[in-house]
């Protein structure tokens, strides 16, 4: 069972068909067509669907390339912490970073990294972080960020913990109010984040323990457009008061919500007793002295 058969048909699962993979590993078609046929021979058992728009990984197919996706993940580590060993900054870093609060949060980290080991490249993946956790097991990512409460087979370690505020348009009732509860939307059409974004899933249990459902008017994967939703007066929206301070001056009215088991909780997660490579390790460390840096400065203006 050859390697480079293993990574062309990881390829082809990730892009949904022989020519796309073919372009993103330099490589023709028919080659990657026969790499695949070879595998499908050497596991005796069909690996992909061959359908009329794209490919579809069978259950067999789904067991190999979950298998490959770790066993090219550790050659990565491998090739790390050889270059370690020989006193070099190289490696590669595949980190997932989600749509919401990245320009504010980790911006800044990325630049100072680039700075910090100029060596390292970085592969990044943008993505909600229901998907950032899929990414994660699946091998395709080796960091990524997620909001607690995590699932049990990932480690997690926090960025930061903040609030939430109520966006509301001008003329609301609640305008004016130094905090409000939860149920205090509870009547109010909601403007949801796309499926996919871990914080709808904590805003809507945070509803359910105080048995209502909000009124769902609309869902966007962008924070500037729910804003301008809320703008237009189509409803009201929850966002992290860190991702609303960074767009101020708004056109829209803010109030806090003063709920302790509705909060923005981001950190970085990966599987569950896995072997981080010295990239990903270096990450970890980058983003916790920025995370005691901020916790310092927080303390000096207090």
């Amino acid at each position: 069972m050859d390697f480079r058969d293993l990574e062309m048909l990881v390829e082809v699962a990730r892009q949904g068909g022989f020519s796309a993979a073919a372009k993103v590993l330099n490589t023709t078609q028919p080659t990657v067509s026969k790499a695949v046929q070879q595998l499908e021979h050497d596991c005796g058992a069909v690996l992909l669907d061959r359908l009329a728009q794209g490919v579809r990984l069978t259950s067999a197919g789904e067991m190999v390339v979950r298998r490959a996706s770790t066993i090219m993940t550790e050659r990565e580590h491998l090739r790390a912490e050889l270059a370690d060993l020989r006193g070099l900054q190289r490696g590669r870093l595949k980190l997932g970073l989600p749509t919401l609060g990245s320009s504010t949060l980790f911006a800044p980290l990325f630049a100072a990294f680039r700075r910090k080991y100029p060596g390292i490249e970085i592969e990044l993946h943008e993505h909600g972080s229901k998907r950032l956790e899929e990414a994660v097991r699946a091998g395709e990512i080796e960091l990524g960020v997620s909001l607690r409460p995590v699932p049990d087979d990932f480690e997690w370690s926090a960025v930061c913990d903040e609030p939430m505020l109520a966006l509301l348009p001008s003329g609301h009732p609640l305008v004016g109010r130094a905090a409000i509860k939860l149920t205090d939307i509870a009547r109010d059409p909601f403007i949801f984040f796309e499926r996919g974004f871990a914080l709808n899933g904590i805003i809507t249990a945070a509803c359910r323990r105080r048995r209502f459902t909000l009124n769902e008017a609309a869902r966007s994967g962008h924070a500037d457009f729910i804003i301008a939703l809320v703008a237009a007066g189509l409803g009201v929206a929850l966002l992290p008061r860190i991702v609303v301070a960074a767009r101020r001056p708004l056109s829209v009215e803010t109030v806090l919500v003063d709920e302790t088991d509705l909060r923005w909780q981001p950190g970085f997660i990966w599987r569950k007793g896995a072997t981080l490579s010295p990239a990903a390790n270096r990450w970890l460390a980058l983003v916790a002295g920025g995370k005691a840096e901020a916790g310092r400065a927080r303390k000096t203006k207090g």
